[in-house]
């Protein structure tokens, strides 16, 4: 984990509330990996708490944040201009599992939860064949997915009111995949609204899939400091932005897998 003040090369709106700020670093880039975050620091002083932003992507030394301006806080973010410094600290918390070669996964991205999708996908794409499905309420909420790079992947995408690609959901398309798809699916990885990654981890336990969830909780320090990210698991009380914020699904959420000879599993 580092503390450092990076240079903004780039901040815009994508869309609606959706930002992308790109800023240079010299330590952090090096050190991140898929699935991890960073708390970045306002300059009103009085906002004494860091956001927590999830890492989008690395490029070299350029580190890319896709966030939400909801809060005082983020809303300040999307007023910072290009050759403006801010403090960040990370990266911080466990990110997912990418040493694997020659799997079928399944990579999912719902609203927000496109925000560690980019840099997920870079990392397993040479090695593995990628489908991935990304969902949100409208063509606002995917458009961040036309700056990702595809090639050599399977695209489904689905918005709540039929905007981009199928209307419907990102489980409604699992679901459909796992009915046709020929090769059996090695892992899903997936970040977005709890009950979507909930539908998705339960598929995913129904059809005996490895499954990964990128969970988000408020938080305070995002350094295990404090009890504000604590979440109960099947392996006791864990603090996502240490433990986490990726977590096997199976370890945090309960399926009772239909046996077809009568009972559960």
């Amino acid at each position: 984990m580092f503390l450092e003040d990076v240079k903004v090369i780039e901040n815009i709106q994508i869309a609606d509330n959706y930002y992308l700020m790109r800023v240079e670093g010299i330590k952090t880039p090096q050190h991140s990996k898929p699935g991890q975050f960073f708390m970045l620091q306002c300059k009103d002083s009085s906002k004494v708490l860091r956001r927590p932003i999830s890492l989008h992507n690395v490029d070299g030394n350029i580190l890319e944040f896709y966030y939400e301006a909801l809060g005082k806080g983020t809303k300040e973010f999307t007023r910072l201009s290009t050759d403006e410094t801010i403090n960040i600290q990370g990266p911080l918390g466990n990110g997912y599992d990418i040493d694997l070669k020659g799997k079928n996964i399944v990579v999912i991205g719902g609203g927000m939860g496109m925000a560690p999708i980019k840099y997920l996908i870079k990392g397993l794409k040479d090695n593995n064949n990628i489908t991935f499905i990304g969902g949100g309420r409208n063509a606002g909420a995917v458009k961040i997915i036309e700056k990702f790079n595809f090639e050599n992947i399977e695209l489904k995408v689905a918005t709540d009111d039929g905007s981009v690609g199928l209307k419907g959901n990102t489980v409604d398309i699992l679901k459909e995949l796992l009915k046709n798809k020929d090769e059996n699916i090695d892992i899903i990885y997936t970040c977005g609204p709890h009950p979507m990654m909930e539908a998705v981890a339960k598929v995913a336990q129904e059809n005996n899939i490895r499954c990964q969830v990128s969970l988000e909780e408020r938080m305070a320090c995002g350094i295990k400091a404090c009890v504000g990210c604590s979440i109960l698991t099947k392996k006791g009380m864990k603090k996502v932005c240490y433990d986490g914020p990726v977590f096997e699904s199976i370890d945090i959420v309960d399926v009772d897998v239909i046996d077809p000879n009568g009972g559960c599993k």
